[in-house]
Order: C-alpha cells, then structure tokens, then sequence
C-alpha cells in the first residue's frame, strides 16, 4: 500500500475546471483531491474522471501528493470512476459516505480489477450509520485515512447545522476516536463559509484539540490557515521542551510527578509534551 505523507491541509477542486486543478500544484496544500463527486454535476461526470486521469499526473510531477474522490460505491457512476478516472500517479483514492465492511471490500475488487490493488483508500465518514460503525470501518485494511463530513452526516441525521457545531461534536468525536485506535490520521470537516478565516481557524483548533490531523479545504484561502493549526506554536514547543526536560531529569531521580510552572506533571502530560513535539517534525 502507498504511504501517505503529512496532511495538515487537503484541497479540493473540481475535476470538471481545469483552471482550478492547474493552480492546485501553487496553493501550498499538503495534498490535493481531484473532485469527481459533489463538485462534479451528474451530467459532467464522464467529463470529471477524463479530467482526472489528464491532469493528475502532471500534479503529482510538480510534487503533489493527488488523490482523486470518486463518487460513491453504491452510485451508478462508481465503477467507471475507478476504471477511467484514475491514475498511478496517486497517492490514495478518496470514497465518500463509506457505511459497511462489505462496501469497503467491493472498493477493494474494484480496485484490483482497474489495476490498483496498491492504491489505499481515504474513507468519507459522513452518515449516521457510518459515525455509528466509524471504528471498525477505519480499521479496514484498506483504509489509509479518513475524514469526517458534517454536512452529509446532518443530512442524513434531519438536523440543522450551527456555527457552534454542538450538533456535530458527538460525531466528530466519536471519528477522531475511531482514527486513533485504527491508527490512521482523519481530516475534520469542510467550512462552507469559505470567506470566514476566524471561523476556519477556530473550527482548525477545535480539530486539533479532537485530535485530528488536518482539515478538508475548499477553498485555497483555507490552506494557509490549515497549515499553521496543526503545527505546534513556537512557544507550546519551547514549553514542551522545557516540561520533558525537567521531567525526565526527575524521573532519573526516581520521582514520578513534578511541580512545573506551577502544574503538576506526571507520564500523561509528558506525553502529549512529546506528541506535540513530534507534530512540529514534517
């Protein structure tokens, strides 16, 4: 299976504007998806894998890590996305609304019948049923990432979205949970408003603090913000530095838990100090 490298930021473009995809290799993203679902109309999606399978090499050959999002395995245009719209160039394949191991495994056959049996699969969690079953969906094999989907997921819960996100904070929760135990990373949910950088930003540390890796961009304005969250402060690892140091100069003495600028630090802190000092590591 391909490794995937960093994703603190995912850019989205319609496969169906070629103008947008062309510029995705300057926008600063750490990968980029080819959008042949919700951005491609159901009139243009012979069009969207075309474009796909076009352009995405010479992405790929400017540095990017591409992925491609097909429309989903249940939909009348899934398996002619992963025949014609694909390439070798990409680092996974993007499936949306994933909800059953059976449906994850008929990925697999697909993708062993065009040729790509190497070529993970980054999992959309994005419905009622699959938030409820996100823990063994993403520990599938094939799976090599996830991401949660908010708008899809209030859809299909009859809900109503708020800038608050009360609405979602079980659901993304419960995803950035399942990804740690499955261990692969998940990317948190789009901003529609892709205007507001404070609400992208907050959303962004809210993330991070959920333990998420990174976050769907649409937007390239979005990127920049993305990039920046889910990398340790200068000074969260200048303190981080310093809490390891003192801690382990004390555990070396045999003392277990230590008073550090007026916290109490013991083995859970020390390590969220080395996990954040392992963020700051490309």
């Amino acid at each position: 299976m391909k490794q995937i490298g960093r994703l603190r930021s995912l850019l989205f473009a319609p496969a169906v504007r070629p103008d947008f995809v062309a510029k995705l290799a300057k926008r600063g993203a750490d990968a980029v998806v080819l959008d042949c679902e919700d951005a491609t109309p159901a009139n243009a999606k012979a069009e969207g894998r075309a474009n796909s399978r076009r352009l995405a090499p010479a992405l790929a050959a400017a540095g990017c890590q591409v992925m491609v999002r097909v429309n989903g395995q249940l939909t009348e245009w899934f398996v002619d996305d992963i025949r014609e719209g694909l390439t070798a160039d990409l680092v996974t394949v993007v499936v949306p609304k994933i909800e059953t191991l059976a449906g994850l495994d008929a990925v697999g056959t697909a993708l062993a019948a065009a040729g790509f049996s190497d070529l993970g699969v980054m999992a959309g969690i994005e419905t009622a049923l699959g938030v409820a079953d996100a823990r063994i969906l993403l520990a599938h094999p094939l799976v090599v990432a996830g991401y949660f989907g908010a708008e899809d997921f209030i859809a299909d819960m009859g809900g109503m979205r708020t800038d608050g996100n009360q609405e979602v904070i079980f659901a993304r929760s419960t995803v950035a949970l399942a990804g740690r135990l499955a261990g692969v990373p998940v990317l948190d949910q789009v901003v529609t408003d892709f205007r507001n950088g404070d609400r992208f930003g907050r959303e962004a540390a809210e993330a991070r603090a959920l333990g998420y890796s990174g976050k769907l961009c649409i937007h390239p304005g979005q990127v920049a913000i993305a990039n920046d969250a889910f990398v340790p402060t200068a000074d969260e690892l200048d303190r981080a530095q310093r809490l390891l140091t003192a801690y382990q100069a004390a555990s070396s003495a045999g003392v277990a838990a230590i008073d550090f600028e007026g916290q109490m630090v013991d083995e859970p802190l020390a390590a969220q100090a080395r996990r954040i000092i392992a963020l700051a590591t490309p």
